[in-house]
């Protein structure tokens, strides 16, 4: 009969028995019974390498499945409503990209911001940050998508929402690619209608290199989100007017001064063109 151990039981003596090394072990025992605390020993000692060798696998091939699912999200073509496959992991991803931005190391910061939206593709501080970073770095071709992205994702009419719009309508006037850019600037006009530079700003970069029809939609937007602002009533009606649009510009002239009847300025807009279409 063999030898089995209080130690080990009979299960574990079955299973060492299917190796054949720890096979010859055994039969070395039943020759010689003095080697079998030896055995016992060497049978523990297997064992427990064993465990640790499965331990291990089962964490490499955890690992590996997580990194595979990761994979299948990474770049900068996550889907805009994908799947949250680790939330807590996205919060330590970005809490360590947060870490390498703040001592300036910016390639590792993309790293783990990028590591961040692969595992939430959704996380909005994480695209937000993302993208702030890449336009730092003049990378605007990689910085727009992820300012489009989170534009779309963002529901609140924050500071960075504004930001982003803002940024996004000037790199798309920057390369001249006006059908998107006004519609970025529209939307920045109205999420932030105290600000009257950037009305002017935008008017008359349109205006200067000669798409006065974008100038006039800047400042229709301006009156839509600041109805008192009587200047961009006068604003638009200069265009208006040099534009051949007399009886509109008009319009906008009377529109300006029925808004701040003390003004002369206005006023007298208002008296020199309706004397021009008189005669």
């Amino acid at each position: 009969m063999l030898p089995t151990s209080a130690c080990l039981g009979l299960p574990c003596w079955k299973l060492a028995y299917g190796s054949g090394i720890l096979r010859n072990l055994i039969c070395a025992s039943l020759i010689n019974p003095h080697l079998e605390i030896f055995m016992k020993f060497r049978l523990l000692g297997n064992f427990v390498a064993l465990g640790f060798s499965l331990s291990a696998t089962s964490a490499l091939a955890q690992d590996t499945a997580t990194s595979n699912l990761l994979d299948r999200y990474s770049g900068l073509e996550i889907t805009r409503e994908g799947p949250t496959i680790d939330a807590e992991l996205a919060q330590k991803m970005f809490r360590r990209g947060n870490t390498y931005s703040n001592l300036q190391r910016y390639e590792e910061a993309i790293e783990e911001y990028r590591k961040a939206i692969s595992a939430d593709p959704n996380f909005t501080n994480a695209i937000r940050n993302l993208a702030n970073i890449y336009y730092f770095l003049e990378r605007f071709d990689e910085a727009k998508p992820l300012l489009a992205r989170y534009i779309e994702l963002e529901q609140q009419a924050n500071t960075p929402l504004i930001a982003a719009v803002s940024t996004l309508g000037e790199l798309e006037r920057q390369i001249q690619n006006y059908d998107s850019s006004i519609q970025y600037d529209e939307r920045a006009i109205a999420l932030d209608p105290d600000n009257d530079s950037q009305v002017h700003i935008m008017a008359n970069t349109y205006n200067n290199i000669g798409r006065a029809d974008l100038a006039i939609r800047i400042y229709r937007a301006g009156i839509a989100a600041t109805p008192k602002n009587a200047f961009f009533d006068r604003s638009l009606g200069r265009i208006l007017e040099q534009e051949g649009y007399v009886e509109e510009a008009l319009e906008a002239y009377r529109s300006a001064a029925s808004k701040d009847p003390k003004s002369d300025f206005y006023a007298d807009l208002v008296l020199n063109l309706e004397s021009r279409l008189a005669r």
